[in-house]
């Protein structure tokens, strides 16, 4: 993205930041009018299912039938490891790992990230490689230390599984046999479909002025005012799909290494904040135990070096009980007792 549009965003964010902060205090209802028309528009979920694109629309069955392969190891050249070894759906699709684990059983470079509300995204994987779900799920199985598969032996496997043929036609009549792009596509459905819940954020969003404490509203304020998360973390998925150095130490070329260049170095995908509570640990690298720990390091703890993001207050300082505060805001973006099941959504 150009420079110069990247920059048109962050100002239009920061004309939001006055207008929000002064309705943050008394939360929804308080002001009226047109700020509390664009706070809500800000971070309230959509009423649509998930989009999917022309050549691929959702259905019942290619979720199901994705749901079943990102679960099956076959899918593996060892026949080991599913989709849902790493992204396990009892922890909000993350594997609870600093860094997720080669088929070796050593570390790789990054932390399995979560798969909420995808069906929304741009880019996909911390360093966006992929620009569309269906590409991102194959890459994985392809990948030496990750998955390990071999195409052809892949569809050679599935291809003597009668229930799973009859699984396919179901999802797509009009193709005869298992394909890698049937494969690909199913599995993008299923992911298309994993949409957060609802929390109490959201009841607040929708006028239930009960719905958060003080501490949690004195929190949001922090996070759309002096704190300046929503610079980054802006819309109900709490991400603005682009890529910034926020000054990790990590030696990780991220977005730089596939885009090219100088000014993506150390760059990463924003993370949208949904289900966070049941995510840690966090950053690309998992060097962030704790949420206690992410704000720690936005008030001093990166490094300062020429591609930071311009936008990150190199000055902030927070007292205790505004960091906690914030921390408890953070905390209502997520499920009161974790997704012990994964949560679909898509036409009926």
């Amino acid at each position: 993205m150009p420079r110069n549009r990247s920059n048109m965003g962050i100002v239009a964010v920061v004309a939001l930041l006055c207008a929000l902060t002064l309705i943050v205090a008394s939360g929804p209802g308080a002001q009226g009018g047109d700020v509390e028309a664009v706070w809500r528009q800000m971070f309230k979920r959509p009423g649509t299912p998930p989009p999917s694109p022309s050549d691929n629309p959702l259905n019942p069955e290619k979720i199901a039938l994705g749901a079943r392969l990102f679960a099956d190891q076959r899918l593996s050249g060892g026949g080991k490891r599913a989709c849902a070894g790493c992204h396990r759906p009892e922890r909000a699709f993350t594997d609870g790992r600093r860094r997720a684990l080669a088929l070796s059983g050593a570390p790789l470079r990054r932390n399995t990230p979560s798969l909420w509300d995808l069906a929304w995204g741009k880019h996909f994987f911390w360093d966006g490689r992929a620009s569309s779900l269906e590409e991102q799920v194959g890459m994985p199985i392809a990948e030496p230390q990750e998955m390990d598969g071999d195409w052809p032996t892949i569809l050679s496997r599935l291809e003597g599984d009668e229930a799973l043929v009859r699984q396919f036609r179901a999802a797509f009549p009009e193709t005869p046999t298992i394909s890698q792009d049937t494969i690909r596509m199913a599995l993008a459905s299923y992911v298309r479909s994993l949409v957060s819940p609802p929390t109490r954020f959201d009841a607040w969003i929708d006028g239930d002025v009960q719905a958060l404490r003080p501490a949690e509203t004195r929190g949001f304020g922090l996070f759309v005012g002096k704190a300046g998360c929503v610079l980054c973390h802006v819309g109900w998925r709490f991400t603005d799909d682009r890529f910034h150095d926020i000054g990790l130490r990590s030696s990780d070329g991220g977005r730089g290494a596939v885009a090219g260049g100088t000014p993506g170095l150390s760059a990463f995908k924003t993370p949208g904040l949904r289900e966070l509570a049941h995510t840690a640990p966090y950053m690309h690298d998992g060097s962030l135990a704790t949420l206690e720990a992410v704000v720690k390091h936005y008030t001093g703890g990166f490094v300062a070096r020429p591609g930071l993001a311009t936008h990150i207050n190199r000055k902030l300082r927070l007292s205790g009980r505004e960091k906690a505060d914030l921390i408890a805001f953070l905390r209502t973006l997520s499920s009161e007792t974790g997704p012990a099941h994964a949560r679909r959504a898509g036409p009926d």
